[in-house]
This record gives C-alpha cells, sequence and structure tokens, in this order.
C-alpha cells in the first residue's frame, strides 16, 4: 500500500526574500520604510544645521513666553499678558466655533436646496439652480469679503441708536432700532442678551460681577469650566435617556398589541421640564445690551468678522452639499416614492421617512469631504481679522518670535487631527446607516 508524503519544504535562506512571491512583498515594504525613514532624518538634520548656521534653535520654549497682543474675539478669558501657547488655544476655538456653526448652517441650507432642486415648481428649482450655480462657482474669499462689507457698511453706527432730550422733546425716533428691543446691530457688530446665572444675590450684582454666578466655575489652569453648564448637560443626558427608555416601552407595546401609545407629549415633558426647572433655580436671566457712551455696554458682541466668515462658509458650502444631496436622492429608485405613495403617505413624509433616509448611504462619504473642506478653508479668517488659528499662532505669534517652523508645523498637525476626527466620526455614522447584509 503507498502512501503519499507531503513534499518537503525548503529551509529558508537569504535569496527567498527576493525572488520568493512569498517574502518579495514584504522585503519591498520593510526597503522602502527604511529608504523613507532615512530621507526623514538627513530632512530633519539638515534643517537643524541649518537653523544652527543662523543661530536659530529648533524648539517650542516660545509657547510659553508673553504674547503681548489682544484677540477681539474670545471664549474663554485671555489678555495680553497670556502666553503664546493660550493665544493659539484662543485661536483654536475659534476656528472650531466658526466649522462648527459652519457646518450645521450648510448641512441646513444644503438638504433644503437639495430637495427643492428636484421641485416640481419649476420658478423654485430654476432659483435653487441659479443659487447653486452662482456660489460654487465663484471663489469663497471673495464671498467672505462681500459679507464683510455689507455687514459692515450697510449697517447703522451706534450713535445712531441714541436719544437725545431734543429728539425726546420733538417726539422723534432715532435713525435706527434694536431688533425686538434687544438685539442691536451695528457696523462693529452684533450684540445680543447674555445669559446670567444668580443665586442667592441681587440680580444688579450678578450682573456687574465678571465672574459667572450661580454655582460657579473650576478653574483648569488652561480654561475654566463652568459648573452650571456642566449641571445642565447632566441634567439634559439624563433626559434624553429616560426619552429613549420610553420609546423602547412604546416600541414594546406596540410589537405586543399592535397599537402606538401616544408618547410626544411625555417626550416633550421629559426633555423640557427637568432643564427648565435647573435653569429657573440658577437663577437665569439675561442682561439685554445698553447704549452707553460711545458703544453699547453689557450682552454679547458677535463681531461681523465671524459673521461674515461663517455665513460665507456656509452658503458656499451648502452649494456642494445640495448637490451631493440631489445626486443622492435621484439614486433611489422611483419605485420607493411609488410604493409609498401607495400606502397613503404625502409627498413630504415619503421624502423624510423614506427617501432621504436610504439617500443617507450615498449622501454621506462625499459630505465628509465638504466638512473638512469648510474646516480648512476658516483660515481664510484672516481676509476680515477674525483671530483664529491663522491668526493666532501663524500670524502674530510667528511674526513675532520668528519660529516659522515650529508654527507651521503646529498648525499643520493640529488641522490635521481636525481633519482625522471629523472623519473618523463621520466614518462611524456612515457605517451605522449603511445598508447591512443579512
Amino acid at each position: 500500500m503507498a502512501f503519499v508524503q507531503d513534499a518537503p519544504k525548503d529551509s529558508f535562506r537569504l535569496s527567498m526574500l527576493i525572488y520568493d512571491t512569498r517574502y518579495r512583498s514584504l522585503t519591498i515594504q520593510v526597503v522602502v520604510l527604511i529608504l523613507f525613514m532615512l530621507f526623514l532624518s538627513w530632512l530633519l538634520n539638515n534643517t537643524i544645521q541649518n537653523l544652527a548656521a543662523k543661530d536659530r534653535t529648533f524648539d517650542f520654549g516660545f509657547l510659553l513666553s508673553r504674547a503681548g497682543y489682544d484677540i477681539n474675539q474670545r471664549l474663554v478669558d485671555y489678555t495680553n499678558d497670556s502666553t503664546h501657547a493660550r493665544a493659539a488655544f484662543i485661536g483654536l476655538l475659534n476656528t472650531l466655533l466658526s466649522a462648527v456653526v459652519g457646518c450645521v448652517l450648510a448641512t441646513i441650507i444644503g438638504v433644503v436646496v437639495g430637495v427643492l432642486r428636484l421641485s416640481n415648481n419649476w420658478i423654485i428649482s430654476r432659483l435653487m439652480t441659479v443659487y447653486v450655480e452662482m456660489f460654487r462657482n465663484v471663489p469663497v474669499l471673495l464671498w467672505i469679503l462681500l459679507a464683510a462689507t455689507i455687514l459692515s457698511e450697510t449697517t447703522p453706527s451706534p450713535r445712531d441708536f441714541r436719544v437725545t432730550p431734543e429728539m425726546q422733546a420733538a417726539d422723534e425716533a432715532p435713525k435706527a432700532s434694536m431688533l425686538f428691543g434687544i438685539i442691536a446691530v451695528t457696523n462693529r457688530g452684533t450684540d445680543i442678551p447674555e445669559p446670567k446665572f444668580c443665586i442667592g444675590k441681587p440680580r444688579e450684582e450678578c450682573d456687574a460681577d465678571p465672574n459667572e454666578g450661580g454655582l460657579g466655575t473650576i478653574d483648569l489652569g488652561i480654561f475654566k469650566v463652568s459648573l452650571n453648564l456642566l449641571a445642565l448637560l447632566l441634567v439634559f443626558g439624563g433626559s434624553i435617556f429616560a426619552a429613549r427608555r420610553l420609546k423602547q416601552q412604546a416600541d414594546a407595546t406596540q410589537d405586543a398589541t399592535g397599537v402606538r401609545p401616544v408618547t410626544w407629549w411625555k417626550n416633550l415633558l421629559i426633555l423640557v421640564l427637568p432643564s427648565a426647572i435647573l435653569l429657573w433655580a440658577l437663577g437665569l436671566h439675561f442682561v439685554v445690551p445698553e447704549l452707553k457712551g460711545f458703544n453699547f455696554t453689557g450682552g454679547i458682541t458677535v463681531l461681523h468678522s465671524f459673521t461674515a466668515l461663517t455665513l460665507a462658509l456656509a452658503l458656499y458650502t451648502a452649494a456642494f452639499i445640495a448637490e451631493i444631496v440631489r445626486a443622492g436622492i435621484m439614486a433611489i429608485s422611483r419605485g420607493q416614492s411609488e410604493a409609498a405613495s401607495a400606502l397613503g403617505l404625502r409627498p413630504a413624509r415619503t421624502m423624510r421617512l423614506v427617501i432621504l433616509p436610504q439617500a443617507l448611504r450615498v449622501i454621506i462619504p462625499p459630505l465628509i469631504s465638504q466638512y473638512l473642506n469648510l474646516t480648512k478653508n476658516t483660515s481664510l479668517a484672516i481676509a476680515v481679522s477674525y483671530m483664529d488659528l491663522r491668526g493666532t499662532l501663524g500670524g502674530i505669534t510667528l511674526n513675532q518670535t520668528g519660529k516659522e517652523l515650529e508654527c507651521m508645523l503646529l498648525m499643520m498637525g493640529i488641522y490635521l487631527t481636525i481633519s482625522l476626527i471629523i472623519s473618523a466620526c463621520m466614518n462611524i455614522f456612515n457605517r451605522a446607516v449603511r445598508l447591512k447584509e443579512r
């Protein structure tokens, strides 16, 4: 009886790294990686030698030195005695604020415009087409400059809000008035009411105190954490958890009985009532801007530089998002709409419940690129003097310290990190909404 034996395996030889297909690809990757690391080491060593020849060092110690300049728009405390690191942190927060607000506005406008482009109404669809073609075919920098010019040139000055005794005697109205009696739009910015918290003290004392009232804050050195905001987030998070539990109970009842219980008013109470009670307990009130001297005091001033940058980026990016949404909707079979109509669904509910959820798997991947583009385009804020990361770390700090290489590397690393975080979050959402095979 004959037995078939396996062929004897050859012992490993160095020549197999080149001639054996099992090892060749790994060998090529290792060689390329070594060459790339050698190139990086040569580039770094050459840079350090050139800096040393000019009596300059490669270090980041300048971040701890005094900044010496002011930042007009900021979310946390900052003075010109703060360090360059804190100035860069303020610029980063301003960048993130513009990017987040811009992405939200661009998404809302883009979805609405994309849906309306498919409207059967000829006038509406053509108007949306004009909007898309007009915004996406003009450089975004020009839209930013145009928005800043319109906001600064067409709005009144603070003195136009003043009421003089002569005007009172003649019963004359000022040239300009506040919107709804609480919002002042001037050529310097938009003054809006400022939320304040007050517990155990008269409101006048709380309003005069620059520190936050209510539960106070915790100083972490880099920034202060508002205990009022933290408590509100915890309460609202608990409300969302309770609302989800209520939805699960409603789903279980529907599965068991076939009847969906009415829960909208319970959800409304769960989401609104606890937060409203907490805000009342913290003594929430709003400080309305008042004209004193040559400008408005009190409230929060939103500079036109921020408004122009964010609005222009949102409108520009929304034009691209509208085309993405339109393509995603057109990718869905017409039979889906016909089936929804046969079930008695109206066009609006068909679009919201049937078409858009399926179109998300087509919309999300290109939408990620638009979010990344909007975030990187915030670096154009320097054109309207908005102090973002480019204006602080890559602008005044770079010019004062002469650390061009260090500042550029830091900016590149920060923008890269932000982009990777946005991409990772959107990819997670994309995996959640994509079609899943059974």
